[in-house]
């Protein structure tokens, strides 16, 4: 009979455990459904675009668009970083690049020398490359095709996320403008004075 109580006493403070954890599990996942849930917050991409191409390691590749709501314009320019490193054992360079939509790409002291076993980083938040005439309006959240041509490896293009100037990114710099024209300038009249006409030449009579 004592064995029968105490057993009978063992499993009802088992049941009454579980059913206890069970009305806990609900306020414990509620922990997580704040505004500083997890699933909330903004996480960076941690590697952008990324590749590795005849030894080339080519890693957090990305362009910079507008801040979030907003689109570049056509006819500007976009940042564009990324980060090299050559793993194979002789040098290499990166000669150039080109992007889909864009009328060119500048290479800060292109050709850009990869040397082996030596990262090279084009990174921010002052871009080293910048996608220049944008031939349409840019938005955050696509992807351009961009070719990065090597002197040794060859040409790759890799399809870059178009991220926006915004959380992680909003300390970044967005790529410069490109200066405008300025119309040539009259002389101005001093005060008090006034601007003579230019003087008009009158033939002078022949003699007769």
């Amino acid at each position: 009979m004592i064995r029968a109580r105490f057993g009978k006493t063992a499993a009802g403070r088992l049941l009454l455990g579980a059913g206890a954890l069970a009305l806990l599990m609900p306020a414990i996942a509620g922990c997580e459904a704040g505004n500083g849930a997890p699933t909330l917050e903004f996480h960076a991409a941690s590697a952008g675009t990324q590749t590795v191409f005849n030894g080339i390691r080519i890693t957090n590749v990305f362009v910079l668009g507008a801040p979030s709501g907003a689109s570049l314009p056509a006819g500007s320019s976009a940042s564009l970083f990324l980060s090299l490193f050559n793993d194979g054992t002789t040098a290499d360079t990166l000669v150039s690049a080109t992007a889909a939509g864009a009328s060119s790409v500048t290479l800060d002291g292109a050709p850009v020398a990869l040397p082996s076993e030596t990262p090279v980083n084009l990174t921010g938040p002052q871009p080293s490359a910048v996608l220049n005439n944008l031939s349409a309006p840019l938005a955050s959240g696509g992807y351009i095709p961009v070719t990065l041509q090597f002197k040794n490896a060859g040409p790759v293009t890799l399809q870059v996320p178009v991220e926006p100037q915004s959380y992680y990114w909003a300390t970044y710099s967005p790529a410069p403008s490109a200066p405008a024209s300025v119309p040539a300038s009259t002389p101005a009249a001093t005060p008090g004075s006034t601007v003579a006409p230019n003087p008009t030449v009158t033939p002078s009579a022949t003699p007769t």
